[in-house]
């Protein structure tokens, strides 16, 4: 297991180098860079052209070549005053725009997309193991019929068009909506909860769809083995069969499935904030694209790289613990 886990961690440190400079290369490429926005708002700020383009770049720091740039980034390379500092560090920047630091931006936000996608991520579970589990030991029953309805609807209906019926029906038939001013947990836990709530539900129940169907398939697929058959000859309770015998075998390809929904989930919802006006990681990423605003989207790549690859390694881990006959090497 120790070599096993060397190895991977490894990977993962080149895997993330890899991330951050297709990510720092490709983000200069979209139409529109930062510096003719900026030359732009000044421009029509001051009701004059504009012209020290020049002074700009360098205060900017992109008079430097592009790996010259990502070297500053990373922290392998000194900075225009002489100091290396950079993400190597824990200096994720400043803001292109506000000159913040990236890290403070980062800090705040984080915590709003913990929780939304905390609370989806339960709500998801809730609905799909049960249902799935269940549905599959009544096969063909109303319930069986019941969920694998309710997960087609789910996967058929796009989330952000749930989401934004949500607010738009409900306003225009009782002139009421949901609260898009955000309220943070430990100023007001309660109307904290309120307002993630909704998101959570949607975000929830539409990503269950795909876990409800794989837990049934599974479960389906694991019911009719030998092994079952003989538990049942040995007499034990259904709770027994199901609980130690069915579940565990079948639960290999679900966690697969939650490996990959979990930091999505975590990382930020671009779309679920926007709507909802949640100040999270997919908003501020969202932002920063919108403002080509550099070291904050490669900063938010990089915290979403580190997620999916943390993720991975546990879902690898954990499948030692579901099947005894997995071995790491």
């Amino acid at each position: 297991m120790r070599t096993y886990l060397i190895r991977r961690v490894l990977l993962a440190i080149l895997t993330l180098l890899l991330v951050t400079i297709i990510v720092f290369m490709l983000v200069r490429f979209i139409p529109g860079s930062v510096l003719d926005m900026m030359v732009a708002e000044m421009s029509a700020t001051s009701g004059e052209e504009f012209k020290d383009t020049e002074g700009l770049k360098r205060a900017l720091g992109m008079d430097q070549p592009i790996p010259v740039q990502y070297g500053r980034w990373l922290g392998v390379w000194p900075q225009a005053d002489g100091k290396i500092s950079g993400m190597l560090e824990g200096n994720m920047g400043k803001s292109l725009w506000t000159n913040e630091s990236i890290n403070d931006i980062i800090r705040q936000r984080v915590p709003v997309s913990l929780e939304l996608g905390g609370l989806s991520f339960l709500i998801s579970w809730m609905f799909a193991l049960p249902i799935g589990v269940f549905a599959a030991t009544k096969q063909d029953s109303v319930l069986d019929y019941s969920g694998r309805l309710f997960a087609i609807t789910m996967l058929s209906i796009p989330g952000f068009w749930m989401a934004t019926m949500v607010i738009v029906y409900p306003s225009i038939w009782w002139g009421t909506m949901p609260n898009i001013v955000y309220v943070p947990l430990a100023q007001d836990p309660i109307n904290n909860l309120k307002q993630f709530l909704l998101p959570a539900f949607l975000t929830g129940v539409a990503t269950s769809a795909i876990t409800m169907r794989l837990t049934r398939t599974m479960m389906l697929e694991v019911l009719r083995q030998d092994y079952i058959r003989t538990a049942w000859a040995k007499g034990l309770s259904e709770r027994a069969v199901l609980i130690r015998h069915a579940v565990k075998n079948a639960f290999i390809p679900v966690i697969t499935v939650a490996g990959a929904q979990i930091p999505i989930l975590l990382s930020g919802q671009v779309i679920t904030e926007q709507i909802f006006a949640l100040p999270g990681v997919g908003r501020v990423f969202l932002d920063a694209l919108n403002q080509r605003n550099y070291p904050v989207i490669s900063a938010v790549n990089t915290v979403i790289a580190i997620a999916v690859l943390l993720s991975n390694l546990i879902v690898d881990i954990s499948y030692a613990w579901l099947d005894p006959r997995i071995r790491y090497q």
